[in-house]
């Protein structure tokens, strides 16, 4: 996620940089031809291409609203399970009852927490996930995790199964375990909720047409303006293009929030944010730091 304070135009120029660097190449050419070379076809009617340009915005801005919808509803699923995870961290060590022989299963259950939200975060982005969670699992549930095609949705299942042995150990009675229970359920329901935004992405037409469109528009544009502005128009039609390049490719990038790109929901930061507090709330401290932002992108 690029940081607000960093959204500076160099790094918008860079981020567009060729298509801009091409466009404005086009300009030059249009309008060293129309000085030097005039002919007819160099001469578009003003109207149509303010209607062109109508449109254009119109399909630009209802793409990146729905792509922009996708990035928030992805953003607010994060926030649910970092506020489950701390709930459900909370109600293990502290609802399962506290004697010698229960300690090591509190500290297992939230050592697998922090293992689940790590290999959620692969799971997202489509990475190995062995080397995150391996400090917070042992060889064996490494093992039993090595055929799992869902690694997060098999570690909230061996979770359940730890929190029924505890039940039938009598270490915690039927309330707590539904009350911690029901955390599991909400960290399963923003789980599945993520695995749809990464699994059914915007129809295709989405993301081919508008900069489809936009390209199209820019290559018309300085023949459109080149009868009125003659010398000016590279600069005046490059203006306008960085404009439309830049919402097109803003709005492609937003409508797929798990791909470790730069305008992506931070997940890495949100993982070590909850593996701090997790091990913070069982005393044994934590030895990561918060993740810092790497040139003015929070990953």
């Amino acid at each position: 996620m690029i940081l607000p304070q960093s959204a500076r135009l160099h790094r918008m120029l860079g981020y567009i940089g060729w298509p801009l660097a091409l466009l404005f190449l086009w300009d030059i050419i249009v309008t060293l031809a129309y000085v030097y070379l005039p002919h007819p076809w160099l001469n578009l009617p003003a109207l149509p291409m303010s209607l062109l340009g109508s449109a254009l915005v119109l399909f630009l801005g209802f793409r990146n609203n729905n792509a922009y919808n996708r990035w928030w509803e992805a953003r607010t699923l994060w926030g649910a399970m970092v506020n489950a995870s701390r709930s459900y961290g909370r109600e293990v060590f502290h609802l399962i009852d506290k004697h010698p022989e229960s300690d090591s299963l509190r500290h297992e259950l939230v050592r697998r927490q922090i293992a689940y939200v790590h290999a959620l975060r692969c799971h997202l982005r489509r990475q190995p996930n062995r080397e995150e969670i391996r400090p917070f699992l042992s060889e064996v549930e490494l093992e039993e995790l090595s055929g799992a095609s869902n690694v997060p949705n098999a570690l909230l299942n061996g979770s359940a199964s730890l929190l029924a042995e505890a039940g039938h150990k009598g270490w915690v009675d039927s309330v707590r375990s539904v009350q911690i229970e029901s955390r599991l359920v909400d960290m399963s329901n923003a789980q599945g909720g993520m695995e749809r935004i990464k699994n059914t992405p915007l129809p295709r037409g989405y993301g081919y047409y508008p900069t489809l469109f936009v390209h199209i528009f820019c290559i018309l544009l300085p023949i459109g303006l080149v009868d009125g502005l003659a010398i000016y128009t590279p600069l005046a039609s490059t203006i306008v293009g960085f404009m439309l390049l830049a919402m097109d490719r803003v709005g492609a990038d937003l409508q797929d929030p798990f791909e470790n790109r730069a305008h992506d929901v931070p997940l890495t930061s949100l993982c070590r944010t909850i593996q701090i507090d997790l091990e913070y709330l069982v005393g044994t401290g934590s030895a990561a730091a918060p993740i810092r932002p790497v040139e003015d992108v929070l990953w």
